[in-house]
């Protein structure tokens, strides 16, 4: 199975439906089940760590008019460009969101904590040096975007987790997205959660140490692999 499917994709799987957006997966069948997100703000739709694919612009254009593109992680460049030139729009990064800039050759806007009339807030984390992302939380409506520490693809979930927590991370869990109680959670990786999110987010964050042996006896080498490829996004 390919980890990370370069090549265009021709069947797409659209997911996470709800009345402000949709999700979809460009490469259904790839190992990282990468997912990318159409969100509706105030200003318009707001197209999330995008990968491109057929049918995408009648389901955006059903939502309304593109109000920009924006990326959550650092290793998410993914089709912001292509996208972004598409509908007009500048790729939108945190301030201090490295690495993604260098890979667009389209205008970058940067913001600190909100990005556009979207009603996110995006919070900071730094997993690692060479890795950092933005959560972020719409409180209004409870959507809940996480672009890595958190997903439900192949190398998060264990037994019966709904979403899980990163296998680096699973000893060090993200607690300050625990205190959130999200209606929905998007994950960069893998469908969303829609049923009871704020329970499977409690799950996933307090039992995420205790799980960690399991975790790692069954997802080190698809981690090793996801890892590897996510270096040449």
């Amino acid at each position: 199975m390919t980890v990370y499917e370069r090549a265009g994709g021709d069947d797409p799987r659209f997911v996470d439906r709800w009345d402000d957006g949709f999700g979809w997966l460009a490469h259904p069948d790839e190992e990282g089940r990468r997912a990318s997100h159409a969100v509706r703000g105030d200003d318009g739709v707001w197209l999330v760590d995008p990968l491109d694919a057929p049918g995408l612009g009648d389901r955006i254009d059903a939502l309304g008019s593109v109000a920009g593109v924006v990326v959550l992680s650092s290793y998410h460049t993914r089709d912001a460009e292509a996208l972004a030139d598409r509908y007009g729009v500048a790729v939108h990064l945190p301030r201090w969101l490295d690495r993604v800039g260098d890979r667009v050759d389209a205008p970058v806007e940067r913001f600190e904590r909100d990005f556009g009339d979207s009603g996110f807030r995006v919070r900071r984390f730094e997993p690692l040096s060479m890795w950092r992302e933005a959560v972020a939380y719409r409180e209004r409506d409870g959507t809940l975007i996480v672009p890595d520490l958190l997903g439900t693809g192949p190398g998060y979930v264990v037994g019966d987790e709904r979403v899980g927590v990163a296998l680096s991370h699973r000893l060090t869990p993200p607690r300050r997205v625990a205190a959130l109680a999200p209606e929905r959670i998007l994950c960069g990786h893998g469908e969303g959660v829609f049923d009871d999110a704020a329970g499977a987010l409690t799950d996933a964050i307090s039992g995420a140490r205790r799980r960690f042996p399991r975790a790692l006896a069954t997802q080190f080498g698809t981690n090793v692999r996801l890892l590897a490829a996510a270096m040449r996004e």
